[in-house]
């Protein structure tokens, strides 16, 4: 009878702890997609590909792109383009945890593009995989129907 006590408490006890590393791979999932919106808004390339893992890998259509290193990425002109469509700035409107491990997050996301005065452009669906790389959290990547 003893045994199967420590067997059971043992069991409650491993859930307990996956269920608090689970809950806490999400808080820092959902800070890193705050920092990764924010810095995007605010057209800081160097801060935005601190929000990232590398290598990190983009789906946007047909299109698959890898990006090695910080460096690699920070090269890329992204803000010019997505003016040039009207675009000032982007927006969650709903993120879900749809997968999580102690160092693993899956969300599926809606992000909505704005123009300067706020009114809407275009609204996305997009699948965000943030990881823990040695001890550092970021978005490693991403499949979206944005172009």
């Amino acid at each position: 009878m003893k045994k199967l006590f420590f067997i059971m408490t043992l069991c409650f006890s491993l859930e307990s702890w996956s269920e608090q590393n689970n809950k806490l791979a999400i808080e820092n999932a959902m800070q890193v997609l705050d920092s990764f919106m924010t810095s995007f808004n605010a057209r800081n390339m160097e801060e935005w590909s601190e929000t990232l893992n590398y290598p990190h890998v983009r789906f946007a259509g047909s299109k698959v792109t890898v990006w090695d290193t910080k460096e690699e990425y920070s090269a890329i002109d992204i803000f010019e383009r997505l003016a040039s469509t009207g675009w000032h700035h982007s927006a969650w409107l709903s993120r879900k945890v749809i997968l999580v491990s102690e160092n693993k997050v899956h969300i599926s996301t809606i992000f909505q593009r704005y123009d300067e005065n706020n009114n809407p452009l275009k609204q996305y669906q997009s699948l965000y995989i943030v990881t823990n790389k040695d001890g550092h959290w970021g978005v490693q990547a991403r499949s979206s129907l944005a172009p």
